[in-house]
């Protein structure tokens, strides 16, 4: 019989690149990922022994993973520190699906994340009915928010 530390160690590896994605939707810099994957574990290592199996280990880890950040999120947007970037690459990848994808990016990053969140599930080819239960609302609600976010998307500059 597995003990509860093995058996979270084995959850966590098998679903350690759906944590990374989630917290990679939240945060473009490598040490705030790592800080939010962390309070991810720990999120999810609080949760694991009372986890009782209603919904897919994958739903609940997603739930966790995206309300632990947009915590921080919130928190962090409070904080509101500003910091300046000193390395400036004027040879980073400048060809026009690499503009489309940066752009695409900051643009989803202005989205609430309660959006951001929909939009980073529906990114990773999750069904409607699959992200209702990650995100608590119905499969008809996910596509009615996944139209107005588009739309949103779509009307948003890039200043």
């Amino acid at each position: 019989m597995k003990t509860l530390d093995s058996a979270f160690a084995q959850k966590v590896r098998e679903h350690k690149n759906t944590i990374y994605t989630v917290c990679y939707m939240f945060s473009q810099d490598e040490d705030e990922v790592n800080d939010l994957f962390q309070e991810v574990l720990i999120n999810l290592w609080k949760g694991f022994d009372s986890f009782e199996g209603r919904s897919d280990i994958r739903t609940w880890i997603y739930r966790v993973s995206l309300n632990t950040c947009i915590s921080q999120d919130r928190k962090k947007k409070r904080r509101s520190n500003v910091e300046l970037d000193m390395n400036v690459n004027l040879f980073k990848d400048n060809d026009e699906d690499s503009k489309q994808i940066r752009m695409l990016y900051r643009r989803i990053n202005k989205l609430k994340p309660f959006d951001r969140a929909i939009v980073l599930l529906w990114l990773e080819n999750m069904s409607y009915d699959e992200i209702g239960a990650v995100v608590g609302i119905t499969s008809k609600n996910v596509g009615v928010r996944l139209y107005r976010i588009k739309e949103e998307l779509k009307q948003m500059s890039d200043n």
